[in-house]
């Protein structure tokens, strides 16, 4: 089974020292990005199956950076967490309307940030078997027996 791929997306070199080690103990490819332009064009080229994305970023923001991998449709299934400082109910609203997946709100706690990713990436998963499941049927159905393994 290939490894899941996890972009970590934020300005704070700290912070994205901080989250790769937390995710040190996960089975996955991580990279990082330190700005929401680098973000876009990590994720163009590299398609990750998670993005932990901090909000408040130069050049481009979280909210927009989400806004465009939702508005494009080969990236439209990736995973997005929002990491953010901000606790403001506007704040997740506009998160919501950018298209992110759930929101983690600074100082990360390293259990809760696990076991979010985790789940997100079970359920990546279980999106990949389906896929998988649903093109072995479309096969079977086109040639009209089993296909050949």
């Amino acid at each position: 089974m290939e490894r899941f791929r996890i972009l970590i997306a934020d300005d704070n070199p700290q912070g994205l020292e901080l989250l790769e080690a937390y995710l040190d103990e996960l089975d996955a490819e991580v990279r990082t990005a330190s700005d929401g332009e680098e973000a876009l064009r990590v994720i163009r080229e590299w398609k990750p199956d998670l993005i932990l994305l901090d909000i408040m970023m130069p050049r481009i923001s979280g909210f927009e950076v989400c806004k465009q991998v939702r508005a494009n449709p080969e990236l439209r299934e990736v995973a997005v967490l929002m990491i953010t400082a901000l606790d403001q109910p506007s704040d997740v609203e506009r998160g919501v309307e950018a298209g992110t997946d759930d929101f983690l709100t600074k100082p990360i706690n390293k259990t809760e940030l696990l076991l979010r990713v985790r789940s997100m990436l079970k359920g990546r998963q279980y999106k990949r078997e389906l896929d998988r499941a649903l093109a072995y049927f479309s096969e079977v159905e086109r040639a009209g027996r089993p296909p050949s393994s």
